[in-house]
């Protein structure tokens, strides 16, 4: 089983290419903004319970998430493996991640991270805020805040799964072809 954690800070291509990977590797792609928005939507017991915290305006507590993430990956346990996308985002859920896939006798292959250059992902966002509609991608500042997020709350992660010798850092500028290709050559050593 190949389970990649795919890793990069808003604009990098997470998105994008995890379409790619899902097919190429036959993976299950779990991104945790789809499994937040789908157990709202479906006021499962547990998207009941993120609401309730979503709508006071808290974080949604870490085992909320974890919980959600557990329940995807029993139902897909006959998969090839999975892309975490959004998820871990630090060292506790990082562990809780490690304690669900040895539940199941299996573990994180690698984190893959895109590394994309700050200004090069303003760029990208902007962009993307013309067409997207999502007013977090059209506003310049809420951008650079965002980024400034990423680094401040995920970066210990590339300590913990370099420890680990899991981590691997892909150039994510390009065409979306030639970065598939160094994911593929990275994914394909593991």
């Amino acid at each position: 089983m190949k389970n990649l954690v795919l890793f990069g800070p808003p604009g990098a291509g997470k998105g994008t290419q995890a379409t790619f990977l899902k097919d190429t590797y036959n993976l299950i792609h779990i991104s945790t903004g789809d499994v937040f928005r789908f157990n709202i939507k479906n006021e499962t017991d547990l998207g009941v319970l993120a609401k309730s915290f979503m709508d006071k305006g808290e974080l949604v507590p870490d085992q909320v998430t974890i919980d959600m993430l557990s329940a995807e990956v029993a139902k897909n346990l006959d998969s090839n493996g999975f892309i975490f996308d959004g998820f871990p985002r630090n060292t506790l859920q990082a562990d809780a991640l490690s304690v669900l896939l040895k539940a199941h006798q299996t573990e994180v292959s690698a984190m893959i991270a895109l590394e994309v250059d700050d200004e090069v992902l303003v760029q990208r966002l902007l962009k993307r805020g013309e067409t997207s509609g999502r007013p977090d991608d059209a506003n310049q500042a809420v951008v650079r805040n965002r980024i400034k997020i990423y680094y401040g709350e995920t970066a210990i992660l590339k300590s913990y799964y370099s420890d680990l010798n899991k981590y691997y850092g892909v150039d994510g500028v390009g065409s979306v072809e030639d970065i598939t290709v160094r994911l593929n050559t990275v994914i394909n050593t593991l």
